[in-house]
């Protein structure tokens, strides 16, 4: 029996299911396909691929010394299927299953398509605390935890190689064409960083964690930082999770609630790319149909794109986001969500392009929780209260000393404390920005105030909660004894109403 073990986004050798069971069953081939066309793609970059190509190399050393080396290869994963089929006969392929962009449903919907064809069985695993096929969102806590709070596997102790193919060697970016970014020094996605990363959080790193999360400065440090390294797969949410649990019941320098709200968020990773994963469409279609349809299309020329996207809007604090999220690859949370908000609710650009923008700029990023983010953010569920951040004053609230903007606005070094969030108020020789703040806060709310007040438009957020929202939350006015069976026949109407909003 030939067993080919897919590599995607898990470049780990420990708690890998389809690695463990082919392991566990015989000979095996390590397969892992650096796909050019992939790399092509509107949200995707040369950072994401130095990260990747960091863990490839770690994962493709271990291997070796497991025993099996991994295979790389480039082209498409269905053409070296078929040339490894037909050179010694492929009996079955394990891999994790992936909840990616359009490009990576596509690609193994035509895997799938090929494994039938073949005669192949293909055996998919669940990778994170996603249930894929959910039929009702109030099972997926139950079945979500059942996936993560299992121990995760060990890594095989041995693997027997079926093929003594070359190894082949990881493609540079500038082979697979991917031009130079201003991220020099992307952070790392391998597994032997996620370890150290774990270990200095606990080991004190952490100790604020809770009240530096929302800082860019502080939180820069404080955060865990592994979402790059979850991103490419080199440990499992379930391997950082159980690390947590370890630290949480045994001896840190960390407080208890800072671990308790690591394991939170480390849980919200999931809830998120389930989103994903139930409706895929979410990538490229408001959530909500009302929003859909009141969607203005953004042109890549557009100038008021041009200036949020290079830090060149006037707005002092928003500038520094996104001039270290193009130096760093990394921003915190907060304000991650602030620039999403401040581009669509205050410049009135189109969600769409505003994160294909910042997908690009994330060496971290994660469609599943990207896209439902990128719609939280910018107001298109209809589930969730809109966050309309005031780039002035989250920049008073959030950079009190000012350290933080001064840092990527050093035009602004000579700028008094008490005006570098409004320069212009300094005199000459500072522009104006390119909105008016309170203005646009007011337009932006009228304009979300004129659409919740379209017929129809609660039954259709009846529907989006059914099918996306937390568990551990309700829509505003829901009654808390609501009978399960009116719900779902209330959503059930809904869904007819929402589907034919589009």
């Amino acid at each position: 029996m030939v067993q080919l073990v897919w590599f995607k986004r898990d470049l780990r050798s420990a708690d890998h299911r389809p690695l463990a069971e082919a392991a566990a069953c015989g000979p095996v081939i390590p397969l892992y396909v650096v796909e050019p066309e992939y790399w092509t793609q509107p949200d995707t970059s040369r950072r994401q691929y130095v990260a990747t190509a960091s863990a490839l190399a770690e994962l493709s050393a271990r291997l070796e010394w497991l025993g099996a080396p991994l295979i790389i290869r480039i082209g498409t994963m269905v053409e070296w299927l078929g040339r490894i089929n037909r050179a010694i006969g492929l009996t079955r392929i394990l891999a994790h299953e992936e909840t990616g962009n359009a490009w990576t449903f596509a690609r193994d919907r035509a895997v799938r398509r090929f494994c039938r064809e073949a005669g192949i069985a293909l055996v998919e695993y669940p990778q994170f605390g996603v249930v894929r096929g959910l039929r009702d969102r109030d099972e997926w806590g139950r079945l979500s935890q059942a996936i993560l709070r299992a121990p995760p596997l060990p890594e095989p102790s041995g693997l027997i190689a079926a093929t003594r193919a070359p190894a082949g060697e990881i493609p540079s970016p500038e082979q697979l064409g991917l031009a130079e970014d201003l991220c020099h020094q992307p952070q790392p996605g391998t597994r032997q960083s996620a370890l150290a990363l774990l270990d200095s959080f606990f080991a004190g790193r952490g100790a604020h964690y809770r009240r530096a999360m929302s800082n860019p400065l502080a939180g820069a440090d404080a955060c865990s930082r592994l979402s790059v390294p979850l991103s490419t797969g080199a440990i499992s949410i379930r391997e950082a999770l159980a690390i947590c649990y370890g630290a949480r019941n045994g001896q840190s320098a960390v407080p208890r609630t800072a671990i308790e709200s690591l394991i939170s968020r480390l849980h919200w990773h999931c809830h998120f790319i389930q989103k994903l994963e139930s409706e895929p469409r979410i990538e490229h279609r408001s959530v909500h149909p009302a929003h859909e349809r009141a969607r203005m299309v953004t042109v890549d020329n557009d100038p008021r794109l041009l200036a949020w996207a290079t830090g060149q809007s006037g707005y002092p604090f928003a500038d520094a986001c996104m001039r270290s999220l193009i130096a760093t690859g990394w921003l915190n949370f907060r304000m991650r969500a602030m620039v999403t908000s401040f581009a669509v609710h205050h410049l009135g650009l189109d969600w769409r392009a505003c994160g294909l923008h910042l997908a690009r700029l994330f060496t971290d990023y994660e469609p599943g929780i990207h896209w439902p983010q990128v719609q939280m953010q910018s107001g298109q569920t209809g589930i969730n209260t809109p966050r309309i951040y005031n780039p002035v004053k989250q920049g008073l609230d959030q950079d009190p000393s000012g350290a933080f903007t001064r840092r990527w606005m050093p035009e602004l070094a000579e700028v008094p404390l008490a005006l570098l969030q409004t320069p212009w108020l300094a005199g000459s020789g500072h522009a104006a920005p390119i909105i008016d703040p309170g203005q646009a806060i007011r337009d932006a709310r009228a304009r979300l105030a004129q659409l919740r007040a379209e017929p129809g438009y609660r039954a259709a957020s009846e529907v989006v909660f059914y099918r996306h929202g937390s568990r551990s939350r309700r829509l505003e006015n829901d009654h808390p004894q609501r009978d399960r069976a009116i719900r779902a026949e209330k959503a059930a109407i809904a869904r007819r109403q929402f589907t034919l909003g589009f």
